[in-house]
């Protein structure tokens, strides 16, 4: 079914982009936001991508990989956009968080808050690499060749992504008083 949606749309039939667009649409802005943090740039990189699919389309040769091209088309936009929202200041926004509510608010808001500023400072290539083997639950092969890289760069990335995560989580977890007493040592 979606090949023949492709197919139609690379002929230029604008419903079928567009049906392909509004089936892709929630799942490639989750994607976004997970890797960029910020809802109004995820939405801008998920616009990106649709307009450079729409463009690009008649140039694709594998219908099949009409997915992962798309998600390819995705991360590089959210490449874009990190870069971009670099220059600019930064906006505070408290969103939602994702899934129920725990037991212990308290504890699950500090928790999100220590996964999202640890998350904050991976490079957006580490970022792509973790949500797409966490969040998407793709093997380290099928995210290289969805992004288009090396093996051994996937490892990489989600490699030093999960050091900085988890030593992002062990420096909140010392308390001011550890930390002062090492200076004085």
């Amino acid at each position: 079914m979606q090949a023949a949606l492709v197919e139609r749309a690379r002929a230029g039939d604008e419903e079928a982009f567009a049906s392909l667009a509004r089936a892709a649409g929630d799942r490639l802005l989750a994607i976004a936001y997970r890797i960029l943090r910020d809802l109004g740039l995820a939405e801008d990189a998920v616009q990106q991508t649709l307009v450079i699919a729409w463009r690009e389309l008649p140039r694709l040769r594998d219908v099949e990989r009409f997915d992962a091209w798309l998600h390819r088309l995705l991360v590089n936009a959210c490449y874009a956009e990190a870069r971009r929202g670099r220059r600019w200041a930064a906006n505070v926004r408290v969103l939602p968080g994702d899934g129920p509510a725990a037991r212990d608010e308290f504890v699950t808001v500090a928790q999100r808050d220590q996964l999202d500023r640890g998350f904050r400072r991976l490079p957006p290539e580490q970022r792509a690499a973790f949500v797409f083997h966490h969040y998407l639950g793709l093997t380290l092969p099928e995210i290289a060749d969805e992004l288009g890289v090396p093996l051994g760069t996937i490892k990489s990335r989600l490699h030093y992504a999960t050091n900085t995560l988890r030593a992002t989580l062990e420096a909140d977890l010392r308390s001011p008083t550890d930390i002062s007493r090492e200076h004085l040592a």
